[in-house]
């Protein structure tokens, strides 16, 4: 709770600084007391849910806004650290650099596909799509019986709401870079 506290009251601060407001104008604008409101941006208080709210609603901003972590601007994310999904006896490889948020409606991956390697996926939610890029070898995709061939340098986009597959014929190791958007 205390780390909850934490967030809130950056978060909080953040935002009555970048609307150049003073305490007394949020106090006001929300019915939370300035004391109150002074005490949750020093983190020196644990409000309510309903506190939460009318701040939230006093400023017209979301409840999430007050509550989650901040992204920051740039995020640099390492190979040796992002954990690595194996399939098919370790011959297709996923690395899911960016993980979906409920703020990103995306998500993306490094895939590495060695020779004879592939993959059967279920259809995804209505309307999701996968956008692929292949940087090394030569990727065949099946997508409702339909094969395509993906050469080193080219790419696709599919909807990805039906049963798809991949599969690495040749004898080089594919490396391609994977986005999937899933619409709201």
């Amino acid at each position: 709770m205390e780390e909850l506290n934490l967030i809130l009251a950056r978060n909080l601060k953040a935002i009555r600084e970048e609307k150049k407001l003073s305490l007394e104008r949020v106090a006001e604008l929300t019915g939370v007391s300035k004391t109150m409101i002074g005490q949750i941006e020093r983190g020196g208080s644990s409000p309510t849910i309903t506190t939460v709210w009318k701040i939230a609603n006093g400023l017209k901003i979301s409840f999430s806004s007050l509550i989650h972590e901040k992204q920051p601007d740039t995020e640099v994310v390492q190979k040796n650290r992002v954990n690595m999904l194996s399939i098919d006896n370790g011959r297709y490889r996923v690395f899911p650099y960016f993980p979906f948020e409920d703020e990103r409606r995306f998500e993306m991956y490094s895939v590495e596909i060695d020779p004879e390697g592939n993959l059967d996926s279920e259809s995804h939610n209505p309307g999701t799509e996968e956008f692929i890029t292949v940087f090394d070898g030569e990727l065949t995709i099946r997508i409702k019986q339909q094969e395509h061939t993906i050469k080193s340098g080219d790419s696709i986009r599919f909807k990805a709401d039906v049963p798809h597959s991949y599969h690495n014929l040749g004898e080089q190791k594919i490396r391609l870079s994977m986005v999937i958007y899933y619409p709201e």
